[in-house]
């Protein structure tokens, strides 16, 4: 929480000055400040450390562990400028670094105090700037097929209000826990899962605050009984907020797919989900377009319904590999509704292909990275 304080005193009357805005008005203001690359505000980031309002100015105190000096700078001209709009006075913000609590990070952490996960090699994420993309289809799928072609591969459904991967994979059993409190999670398809839904009744909505998402994400990762994977997948619920922060600031990626849609609604939303990869130092492996194309089952037509070519376009445009197309038909739909996914159901359906494409896209890149060896 801020401390706001007020150095100096001001009266208003009858040819008097109008009072300065209180702290309280100006942490307000603030809130319309972004942290980059994400939808929420730097109020509720809690990097807003001191407020201090006096007849010299306003002088506020950030409280930071951004990952990168540019994202601190663009923080700072962007509080400077709108305080100062807002209270026609000098503004003067300094910068502390705030570094977490816990344990000081070793020689094997990641970047910032991020810390892999024991026995896992590789997290990628899967991402969308929105709801409704086919995202967690693409994240299942992908998985399946990476542990179908001989990867050690876990899923973590991050989508804590929305949690679909208990679904699709046909999981309605609860996972066990060892008396040490570990959490053991589900096994289905040749890989281990875990998501809030395996803990919920049907019909139980999730009502919480951040904070608890980021508590639960964060049991997830240090207190799953993962063992040996080569793979951890992550299926991050839509947009730039907590859960992405969370995994972020807590591990090390090793790279995020973003998944979107060819109609511009969507693809407006590609670039934040590539920049908020970007500000938290996460190479971007690439952009998929889901339902590209609808194909009929009678006539095989092919219907570009949504549009065609816009993840491609948007891909170029931002200097990101583009990953392929998946096409909108209902077999996809209905195998993931029934939890048996199209790359386990019918591997060799033409429209299981562009999945284990994207599989062994994300391998290669992957692999080259840790090699050092960067194509793209």
């Amino acid at each position: 929480m801020a401390r706001i304080s007020r150095s100096a005193a001001t009266c208003y009357g009858v040819g008097m000055t109008p009072p300065a805005p209180s702290p309280q008005d100006l942490l307000e203001t603030l809130k319309q400040v972004k942290y980059p690359g994400f939808s929420r505000d730097i109020v509720s980031f809690g990097l807003i450390k001191d407020i201090q309002v006096g007849a010299a100015g306003v002088t506020v105190e950030l409280a930071t562990t951004s990952a990168k000096q540019h994202a601190i700078d663009e923080i700072q001209t962007e509080v400077e400028r709108v305080l100062a709009e807002a209270t026609g006075l000098p503004v003067n913000v300094t910068v502390h670094e705030s570094r977490p609590s816990g344990p000081t990070p070793g020689a094997a952490d990641g970047p910032r105090g991020r810390r892999p996960i024991d026995g896992v090699q590789h997290i990628v994420a899967i991402a969308s700037g929105k709801g409704g993309v086919g995202k967690s289809t693409v994240a299942v799928n992908v998985a399946c097929a990476l542990a179908a072609t001989g990867h050690r591969v876990g899923l973590l459904d991050a989508d804590v209000y929305g949690p679909s991967v208990p679904t699709m994979l046909g999981l309605d059993g609860q996972p066990a826990v060892r008396q040490d409190r570990r959490i053991v999670p589900i096994e289905a398809f040749g890989l281990k899962a875990i998501s809030m839904g395996m803990f919920l009744s049907d019909r139980a909505p999730v009502i919480w605050r951040g904070p608890m998402v980021t508590k639960l994400i964060t049991e997830f990762f240090r207190n799953v009984e993962w063992d040996e994977l080569d793979y951890l997948i992550l299926d991050l619920p839509p947009g730039t907020g907590d859960a992405q922060l969370t995994v972020a600031q807590q591990v090390p990626l090793a790279g995020g797919v973003i998944v979107t849609t060819p109609q511009d609604v969507a693809l407006l939303d590609v670039k934040r989900g590539i920049t908020m990869f970007q500000q938290v130092e996460t190479p971007v492996l690439g952009v998929v377009e889901n339902m590209s194309y609808h194909l009929c089952s009678g006539c095989g037509h092919r219907a570009e319904i949504f549009g065609h070519g816009g993840g491609q376009s948007m891909a170029q445009q931002l200097g990101v590999p583009f990953l392929g197309e998946i096409a909108l038909v209902p077999e996809i739909r209905a195998r993931g509704d029934r939890g048996e996914p199209i790359v386990v159901g019918a591997p060799d359906d033409p429209h299981s292909r562009p999945f284990f494409d994207l599989a062994g896209a994300i391998d290669a890149q992957v692999t080259e990275r840790a090699a050092g060896v960067v194509t793209h």
